[in-house]
């Protein structure tokens, strides 16, 4: 199966947490408290509630250790078989980033630090809001494989005096926060930009299972470690974009093998199509979920979701927004994660084994779509888009995984069928079928 990558203000394999609002949820609704799958003790990171009072924290086991691809021995040879890209250009005068994917597992794209520049691969990470690359003083493993940035050659880089730690359950990262100048292309160029040089990376950020050099988070100001600024929001501030959004296309790698952003602008060739649902909170772009459901089947197969909908006469659009099941978009993540209840049950249905994922290859033409309800508007995905086929030893797996009951992660796999736009300043996000 596929490397596990989650944005969630991290990227590469460990646990991270989320802190989901229970007040004014009504009775019977989760007063009982979460199911917890995975690590505890992790580091807070996110918050989905406009009011934390009353919060908990809901460790989510996302990456290390029990992944897809660690558990089987015989498979870790898939690694191996990563390709080293060549660099791309930094692109010119385009608001837009060119990305190389990596075999569906993550998609990296380039940036400048500084003056002179300095050049690196970042991951976009929609389910962060940090920008942080390798310190030329971090001695880690992870740091002296990658380009590493040298504050001193720079004449407009500014120091913070912070420092920033950012926990990753088994792995972390810590450095030194600063400002400069950054730039994406010629036509997307943040001055004074907050971001974080690395003294220390967990061996998790080692090749070959991250060619990146760092990440690029495209969430808002409040997910932010340490009090950074978001480069989106500074986009906005500093009358940077045409308008206030950016756009995602993840192309698969069997088809066209790389990807693009493109900041304040969209294709307009999905105009019509674009399907926009409200983004829930000011910290990352999750939104609320109803439901799951198979082909044209009524059985609703989201865990609880029957609750909130059964009681959704007798609660006002706020209310019902905080009961909801909360879908963050995310392209840091490699799969789509849910809740164990949720997934057990879709696997069943369609006839996968519900421990691995495993499917028999031959029934993928007889399955129907999944469609997934988020704020209020419907979404499939195709047999073909939630199941990996994975051509090296002819198996098949479905792109999902458990973690926590309250909070799912839609990422590359739901990121890859849909074409998805960004709105800063409304907080909306528009999704449309991705033209093949």
């Amino acid at each position: 199966m596929k490397l596990i990558l989650v944005g969630l203000v991290a990227i590469v394999h460990t646990a991270v947490s989320a802190v989901i609002g229970i007040d004014d949820v009504p009775s019977g609704m989760g007063g009982d408290g979460p199911t917890i799958y995975g690590q505890e003790g992790v580091k807070i990171h996110a918050a989905f509630s406009d009011n934390i009072k009353g919060a908990f924290n809901v460790p989510l086991y996302l990456k290390n250790g029990l992944d897809p691809e660690s558990k089987r021995k015989d498979r870790a040879k898939r690694s191996r078989l990563m390709k080293s890209f060549a660099e791309k250009p930094t692109t010119s005068g385009d608001p837009l980033a060119s990305l190389t994917n990596v075999k569906d597992y993550y998609y990296y794209g380039y940036i400048d630090i500084g003056n002179p520049p300095q050049k690196f691969s970042v991951v976009f990470d929609t389910g962060s809001s940090n920008i942080w690359v390798p310190g030329e003083q971090c001695q880690s493993m992870a740091c002296i494989e990658h380009r590493r940035f040298n504050k001193t050659s720079s004449q407009t880089f500014l120091p913070s005096g912070k420092n920033i730690q950012i926990q990753y359950g088994t792995g972390h990262i810590s450095g030194d926060t600063g400002h400069d100048t950054v730039k994406i292309s010629s036509a997307v160029v943040l001055r004074n930009q907050s971001f974080a040089v690395t003294n220390t990376e967990d061996r998790t950020f080692e090749l070959p299972r991250s060619q990146f050099d760092g990440l690029f988070g495209l969430g808002f100001t409040g997910g932010s470690e340490g009090g950074a600024r978001s480069p989106v929001d500074t986009m906005v501030q500093q009358n940077i974009l045409k308008d206030p959004l950016f756009s995602v296309k993840l192309f698969k790698g069997s088809g066209k093998s790389n990807g693009e952003i493109t900041f304040g602008a969209y294709d307009k060739a999905y105009k019509d199509k674009l399907n926009w649902i409200d983004v829930y909170g000011n910290y990352f772009w999750a939104t609320t979920m109803e439901g799951i459901y198979y082909g044209d089947e009524p059985a609703n197969y989201l865990y609880g979701a029957d609750k909130v909908n059964s009681l959704s006469g007798a609660l006002t659009a706020q209310e019902k927004a905080r009961a909801s099941r909360k879908a963050l978009l995310d392209t840091g993540s490699s799969l789509i994660y849910g809740d164990a209840f949720s997934l057990a049950a879709m696997s069943t249905r369609i006839g996968a084994n519900v421990l691995s994922g495993e499917i028999p290859c031959s029934s993928i033409p007889k399955l129907k779509p999944f469609r997934f309800v988020l704020g209020g508007k419907n979404f499939s995905m195709s047999p073909s888009e939630y199941i990996y086929h994975d051509e090296i030893n002819d198996i098949c797996e479905v792109q999902w995984m458990p973690v926590s009951e309250y909070l799912w992660v839609l990422g590359i796999p739901f990121l890859q069928s849909h074409y998805s736009v960004y709105n800063i300043k409304e907080r909306k996000v528009g999704l449309a079928r991705m033209e093949k």
